[in-house]
């Protein structure tokens, strides 16, 4: 009687042994939610707030003073570098500049004469070093006339959009006054902060892609062209610069931006959810199904996003893994794939 109850105590216990050794009991397949592994575009961004500066920007003044005769631009015109914005009235410095050039003539001929006279020793030495003298003189002199001639002539320094104009024609301008600003467009530049514990993976060259309120559903893309090499110990953040083609010349400095930056970008990056990782230890593995039975793989992760992550290496496109339902598995489990919406081992 009593071998006959320890044969039924141990009839009893079978299914706890199944279970401890990680499967159903009576070699039943566990239930298990699945996903398949698909190569696709990675885009892993991180989202900041900027300002729009110009390339370059730069007020207009002259060099003289003097009476504007000639507007050779209207307001908002574009501009190649070196074209001609402001003409001054230049009369009194064109006779200047004729003069000098008279007189450096005169002195070149009196030099050449000199130069000749001494070489056959009818010069003293002493007077064809006066006649030398004398040319450079004049040279400077006229070098002198026809910079201060020049300057009369206002240009653009570099290509770009001239902005509203302060003065009127007829007006005299005093050295250093302020004719019109001068702003290059294109492309722009966007200043934003980035976190410091983003640091490791900036780099110049990193995409961007910049939205205006002022032009909503429109994107400006770009790349990062400088790094601040200071951190802001009041915000824990670094300064980030990066170029924004605007070739219609559409954004405006000082426009707030919504900026995004691309921190890594594969074309064909396996995503996998992240509840499909299953640490052991110091390494992660994933459960993958061949022929309806659970094989243990361990995988290499890479970027993480939001319920996601990236695998570098362990798995293929194609592969199917384990999503819910791991705690019931071991290495050649057999599996049966739940049907959506049902309730999966490790749930039950």
């Amino acid at each position: 009687m009593r071998n006959c109850k320890s044969a039924i105590f141990a009839l009893c216990l079978l299914p706890l042994v199944a279970l401890a050794q990680g499967g159903p009991p009576g070699g039943m397949a566990t239930a298990v939610e699945v996903f398949t592994v698909a190569a696709q575009p990675l885009d892993n961004s991180l989202a900041s707030v900027g300002t729009l500066i110009a390339e370059d920007a730069v007020v207009i003044r002259p060099e003289l003073a003097g009476l504007i005769d000639n507007m050779q631009v209207p307001d908002g015109a574009r501009v190649k570098a070196g074209q001609a914005l402001y003409r001054l009235e230049s009369s009194l410095l064109r006779a200047e500049h004729q003069e000098a050039v008279a007189n450096l003539e005169r002195s070149q001929r009196s030099y050449t004469r000199a130069e000749e006279l001494v070489g056959r020793q009818l010069l003293a030495r002493s007077e064809f070093d006066q006649a030398k003298a004398d040319l450079g003189v004049d040279k400077a002199r006229a070098d002198s006339a026809a910079i201060r001639l020049a300057k009369t002539t206002i240009k653009a320094p570099f290509a770009g959009v001239i902005g509203l104009q302060q003065v009127s024609l007829g007006d005299y301008v005093q050295p250093g006054q302020a004719l019109t600003n001068l702003v290059r467009l294109d492309p722009m530049r966007v200043d934003f902060q980035v976190p410091e514990n983003a640091l490791a993976k900036l780099a110049a060259g990193l995409p961007v892609r910049v939205q205006v309120d002022a032009f909503p559903g429109r994107t400006f893309t770009g790349k990062v062209i400088a790094i601040d090499p200071q951190i802001n110990p009041a915000t824990h953040s670094v300064l980030v610069r990066a170029s924004v083609g605007n070739t219609d010349h559409t954004l405006l400095p000082g426009l707030f931006a919504r900026v995004e930056l691309v921190q890594a970008q594969r074309a064909n990056a396996l995503l996998v959810p992240e509840r499909a990782l299953w640490p052991v230890g110091d390494k992660v593995f994933v459960f993958r199904v061949v022929d309806g039975k659970a094989q243990q793989v361990e995988v290499r992760v890479g970027e993480r996003l939001p319920g996601q992550v990236e695998i570098r290496s362990g798995l293929a496109a194609g592969d199917v893994i384990v999503t819910a339902g791991q705690p019931k598995l071991h290495d050649g489990a057999a599996v049966s794939v739940a049907p959506a919406g049902a309730q999966p081992a490790s749930a039950q």
